[in-house]
């Protein structure tokens, strides 16, 4: 090994190193309410580089919520939401809810993708033009070059020959791995996913869950809410039980399903089973 090819190892893996750890997404003391209904009651979630977080409970749990916060779909009524050291929502001393200004905030929202339960496609777009769509617009990238990384995308997706097709040619699962490749076209530093398979049947549901388990071999960092609990023990570096607005036990996956330290855990995983 030349001295040049050892010095661009040791940068790679310090590089590598630097950013293994790093928080991506810091949540704290979290707080939404619907009218007198408190939905999340102060939640702390921190997201680090690489990481695969999975968030299961039952219906009415807060997940969806905590997710739309993250995103900015819902506004907090209590708390801090920092994106790689950017506040993007603090809370005053007198309990004021504070976002940061459009031009950061603009900024921050690029930090992120989010792939929806219902995929939210444009219908009147080409598969194609869906995925160039936000980086040509927003990002201002160039179109030639914006195309051959969306055609690159539709290839590792399984889809490389439906770039013309429009999104009502496509079945379910096909729909939700153009949302997928579409929100991978902003180069995001994390992707947050809303129950991804809820409206899909078991074997088009396979599908989105290969593609999401290849983004976690690849270290994409992810935060996944899911009712598919082989799934997300499986691909998690992470997962959380929310019940009632609260994060009731977080931690390994093997220790969560194989032996939950909480009762009502163990409750809902046993309903689940059976």
């Amino acid at each position: 090994m030349s001295e040049m090819t050892e010095k661009e190892m040791n940068t790679e893996n310090s590089t590598e190193q630097s950013l293994t750890g790093r928080e991506v997404l810091k949540m704290t003391g979290i707080k939404k309410q619907f009218g007198d209904l408190e939905v999340l009651k102060n939640i702390n979630l921190c997201v680090r580089h690489g990481e695969v977080v999975s968030i299961i409970g039952p219906s009415g749990s807060g997940k969806s919520t905590l997710l739309r916060c993250a995103t900015f779909l819902e506004k907090i009524d209590g708390g801090e939401i920092i994106y790689l050291d950017k506040k993007a929502a603090t809370t005053s001393h007198s309990g004021k809810v504070f976002y940061t200004g459009k031009a950061e905030m603009k900024e921050i929202k690029q930090y992120f993708g989010l792939v929806f339960q219902q995929f939210n496609l444009f219908p009147h777009h080409s598969v194609l033009k869906n995925i160039m769509e936000a980086p040509v617009r927003v990002l201002k990238r160039d179109r030639a070059e914006v195309e051959k990384e969306a055609r690159a995308l539709l290839e590792k997706m399984g889809l490389a020959d439906k770039a013309d097709q429009y999104p009502c040619n496509l079945s379910g699962g096909q729909q939700q791995r153009v949302a997928i490749a579409r929100a991978l076209a902003m180069k995001p530093e994390v992707l947050f996913f809303d129950e991804p398979t809820s409206a899909l049947d078991p074997e088009l549901t396979i599908e989105v869950l290969k593609i999401i388990r290849q983004l976690a071999e690849e270290k994409m960092t992810m935060v996944i809410v899911t009712h598919e609990m082989s799934f997300a023990a499986n691909v998690s570096n992470r997962v959380i039980f929310m019940d009632g607005g609260v994060i009731v036990e977080e931690g390994d996956p093997k220790e969560v399903f194989g032996n939950p330290s909480q009762e009502r855990t163990k409750q809902f995983l046993k309903s689940y089973k059976e």
